[in-house]
């Protein structure tokens, strides 16, 4: 079995790169509905035994009773920044259990339960440390080890590569896993793009209901198309390929 752990940006503050295209209170919808998306998956998830998200947003706590989550605050962990939370926090896990750790990000609109075990059953078979890129293979949406290695946590900017360096630094042996679910993030206008060419209104998530059966989710399609076509890259084509 394995634990997940979820680290959760404020969702006042969420999406600001996305503050030409959406209001505030828009833009804490979205990464709400992506947030429960991806809490949703996890517990469908029959390789999931734990989930812990750490989180300031004063919604955090109610959102994880929802999906059967623990909810740490940062300020617990004593220190602040993604990477040093995400090391207090899997220090912390790695405590509690010897199984497979997943770091992984809030905003992953499309991923699944069978990403997620397809993922677990990787870092099983191969050990080390597993890296799901984000469709562009630069940044690091998801991190797959064993409790008891934990990596150097270097998430921002060519992350993918730093993760992949790191691990060969300290003799961790490092694979990648190309996923549709795993590599659609959302931070740019042209990702949220993407991401609505690839939803059907009849999706159940809570991301597609937002985006394709509101009002200012059509009016956000509408300001879309006047952008050149989302680019999805050669790895985004075969991602979407994969089972």
């Amino acid at each position: 079995m394995a634990q997940a752990l979820l680290p959760l940006k404020d969702l006042v503050e969420a999406k600001s790169r996305l503050a030409g295209l959406l209001r505030p209170a828009e833009r804490r919808a979205l990464a709400q509905a992506m947030a429960e998306d991806v809490l949703f998956s996890l517990r469908q998830s029959d390789e999931i035994s734990r989930v812990v998200m750490v989180s300031d947003d004063p919604g955090a706590e109610a959102l994880c009773a929802v999906y059967g989550a623990e909810c740490w605050s940062e300020a617990s962990l004593g220190c602040r920044g993604l990477n040093p939370v995400i090391d207090a926090a899997a220090t912390r896990m790695r405590t509690e259990a010897d199984n497979t750790l997943l770091v992984l990000h809030a905003d992953l609109p499309l991923l699944s339960a069978a990403d997620i075990d397809a993922v677990i059953l990787q870092q099983s078979q191969h050990g080390g440390l597993v890296i799901g890129p984000d469709r562009r293979g630069s940044g690091t949406n998801l991190l797959a080890f064993s409790g008891q290695a934990l990596p150097e946590f270097r998430f921002g900017a060519d992350s993918c590569s730093r993760h992949r360096a790191g691990a060969s630094e300290a003799g961790i042996a490092a694979s990648v896993v190309h996923r549709a679910g795993i590599g659609c993030d959302i931070d740019e206008p042209q990702d949220l793009k993407y991401l609505m060419s690839r939803m059907s209104r009849t999706s159940s998530s809570h991301t597609a209901r937002l985006l394709c059966t509101t009002q200012w989710g059509a009016r956000v399609g509408i300001a879309l198309d006047s952008l050149p076509p989302a680019a999805s890259s050669a790895q985004g084509e075969k991602w979407e390929a994969a089972p």
